[in-house]
């Protein structure tokens, strides 16, 4: 017997590729069409200039990686000529706990698809950095989860945001710097003036019910609202007896207040309808889905729970949902 349900894989293919475009979205992508504008007006004239860059915060699961991520990948296949014939390019790139600035530069060359000997200087890392990016017509680099390059300590903060200012003004080859993380993120970048005035600063909010005392007229709740109708669409799934203020209070508090949290439950909830051939979702179906990456003691489910801001820890929760 396989341990891959193909059933279950089709039952969720077509919502796993489906897309939601958040207001935000449009703020991003200005930002990220600014940056490029100014790097190409800038090639054009040629000669010394600094180039523009862009800060993304928000608290982990909010879905800043996957908007970024996805702007960057439509400029790539876009295959944009910049002013010196060379196609444009932006890297991607994941830090993964505390990382110098020498694993930096060895991690960046990974990510151009050239591994060097880690034994190399910290300055030859980066002059290879520099090379290749010129040579593959790189013109940005995105670096993904860029709290994990500072530290506690002030002068190695100074010093990194002095070397990523240095990229974004390299006489040879100046790269567009695109950072994203934890709301500290910004606190550091925030600590030198110039570099912050060069990145244009983007902040992701989580879920924030409860701002206007009519929910009809609360802007979360209609994007919470409108979000399980574009998921339902996509799947079939009628959910008009479902959805209603108490039932997307409890979606938010079950998914910390995370959009990207409220997306994967949407996803495993309907896809579990289309696996057993139901037109309707209901609260068990939601609970159900919710339990497969649940920790709560069995029984305990928010979406069942009358009293459930009441039995149920919401910081214990988060602590829970997001460390999964």
């Amino acid at each position: 017997m396989g341990f891959i349900d193909q059933n279950r894989v089709n039952a969720s293919l077509a919502l796993q590729r489906g897309h939601y475009t958040f207001p935000r979205a449009a703020k991003l992508r200005e930002a990220f069409e600014n940056c490029l504008h100014d790097y190409y007006v800038k090639a054009s004239i040629g000669g010394h200039f600094e180039v523009r860059g862009m800060l993304v915060t928000g608290e982990s699961r909010v879905g800043k990686t996957s908007e970024t991520v996805r702007l960057i990948e439509e400029f790539n296949a876009s295959m944009t000529k910049m002013p010196n014939g060379k196609v444009g390019k932006i890297i991607y790139c994941k830090l993964d706990g505390s990382i110098s600035w020498k694993d930096l530069g060895h991690k960046t060359l990974e990510a151009l698809g050239y591994p060097a000997n880690p034994r190399r200087t910290q300055g030859e890392l980066w002059n290879m950095v520099r090379h290749q990016c010129r040579e593959q017509g790189v013109i940005g680099l995105y670096y993904d989860e860029c709290q994990h390059a500072f530290t506690s300590g002030k002068t190695s903060n100074e010093k990194l945001l002095d070397r990523f200012k240095a990229l974004m003004k390299e006489p040879d080859w100046q790269l567009m710097l695109i950072l994203s993380g934890v709301p500290v993120l910004a606190k550091h970048v925030n600590s030198e003036e110039q570099i912050a005035l060069l990145l244009s600063h983007i902040h992701f909010d989580e879920i924030h019910l409860g701002r206007f005392a009519d929910p009809t007229r609360d802007p979360d709740m209609i994007e919470l609202n409108k979000l399980v109708y574009t998921y339902a669409e996509r799947a079939d799934i009628d959910v008009e007896e479902l959805v209603d203020v108490d039932f997307l209070q409890r979606l938010d508090f079950a998914c910390a207040s995370r959009w990207g949290l409220v997306i994967e439950l949407l996803i495993r909830a309907f896809g579990l309808c289309r696996l057993r051939g139901q037109t309707t979702a209901t609260v068990k179906i939601f609970s159900e889905a919710y339990a497969q990456n649940s920790r709560l003691p069995q029984g305990l489910c928010p979406f069942t729970a009358p009293g459930y801001r009441d039995m149920i820890d919401g910081d214990k929760l988060m602590e829970m949902v997001l460390d999964d």
